[in-house]
């Protein structure tokens, strides 16, 4: 019956794509090219609702369990008002983050999703206390955003969200986690659905629509299962969401170091600096694809690591994260303190001594 279900959460995607293409047009959401964007034509956005319907096809056929399950929708219902009015009208960031706040506030204060504290590794614990309902939402926030900034070359931002979810799922079934399997390959198979129209040439854009719906859904479906763990294990779905994560938080360092507004637009997130690079559309999306995929693996093998093992794994990833972001300045051409060490590190020539 599960099975069914995907097939049909996947084909129904496929099918309602096209008439929300339509309802797109009809309605005025539509995305014009500009010096930031690298379509050259009008395009139709709001393709998330398709996502989104499939979504809700799936659990309404196979009825999932749990006790956040009502708030979880509810929430998502919240988003996805949120991105279609922001793909039609362009709302203010103030607006949309408001509708983010609405929506991890159903789950967290409503459903009672809440990490409360964390077993360190090497003894003690972190009791957030008061602070847990704050920091939830902050993190279901920082992963709608995530997606959101990622979503700037035609398939990525889906892809990696599948991707993503296909590893909370893996998880899930590791851990007997039932509920969060069904939900995180429920939202993939839709979305897999939908990137038919949506790879490269896009005939169609998921915009914020599917964008924050597909943050949301991962920063919960995430958090589903680690609340109330070890320090080690809280990082597993870190990992996971390696891309987003770190293309946000450079992004972030970025507009620090350049002296700009945290939430001023630029060109130079992780998509724009591999193709500045020389890097085709198709061949960019496939290479985050790769990266998100190696980080997927990476959290599974995290997970069966010992802590010392863990640790040195943590320490690995960082290193590469920062080789290829001083590789393709993705903060700033010139930033490269890492790579220049490195070569002041180089082997001295016997034959210097003598």
């Amino acid at each position: 019956m599960f099975y069914l279900t995907l097939l049909i959460c996947f084909f129904s995607s496929i099918l309602l794509t096209p008439l929300v293409k339509k309802l797109a047009f009809k309605i005025g959401a539509t995305d014009k090219p500009n010096h930031r964007k690298v379509h050259s034509r009008i395009m139709p956005r709001l393709g998330g609702l398709s996502i989104f319907l499939s979504f809700i096809i799936g659990i309404l056929i196979f009825q999932p369990t749990d006790e956040n399950h009502l708030p979880i929708v509810i929430g998502g219902i919240i988003i996805i008002l949120t991105g279609m009015l922001d793909d039609v009208k362009e709302i203010s960031p103030k607006i949309k983050l408001a509708g983010q706040i609405a929506a991890s506030a159903v789950v967290v204060i409503y459903g009672g999703l809440q990490v409360e504290f964390i077993n360190l590794p090497f003894g003690g614990i972190i009791d957030f206390g008061y602070l847990s309902i704050p920091l939830t939402m902050i993190w279901i926030i920082g992963i709608t955003n995530a997606i959101n900034l990622i979503d700037g070359l035609d398939g990525l931002a889906g892809g990696v969200s599948s991707i993503a979810l296909i590893s909370i799922a893996g998880m899930a079934v590791v851990m007997g986690n039932v509920y969060v399997t069904v939900m995180a390959l429920i939202v993939a198979a839709s979305t897999i659905g939908f990137l038919f129209y949506n790879f490269h040439p896009a005939k169609i854009f998921m915009g914020d629509t599917g964008a924050l719906f597909l943050g949301y859904i991962i920063g919960v479906l995430s958090l589903l299962g680690y609340k109330n763990v070890t320090f080690i294990s809280l990082v597993i779905p870190v990992i996971i969401l390696g891309v987003p994560i770190s293309d946000t938080f450079f992004a972030i360092i970025r507009r620090l170091v350049n002296k700009k507004p945290l939430s001023a637009p630029d060109k130079s997130h992780l998509h724009h600096c591999l193709l500045r690079t020389g890097f085709s559309h198709r061949q960019t999306v496939l290479l985050i694809y790769a990266m998100a995929s190696v980080f997927g693996l990476a959290a599974f093998i995290f997970s069966q690591a010992t802590v010392w093992g863990s640790l040195i794994m943590i320490l690995v990833l960082l290193i590469v994260i920062e080789v290829i972001v001083e590789k393709i300045g993705l903060i700033r051409d010139d930033y490269k303190p890492l790579l220049n060490f490195m070569k002041g590190l180089k082997p001295i020539n016997t034959r210097d001594r003598y």
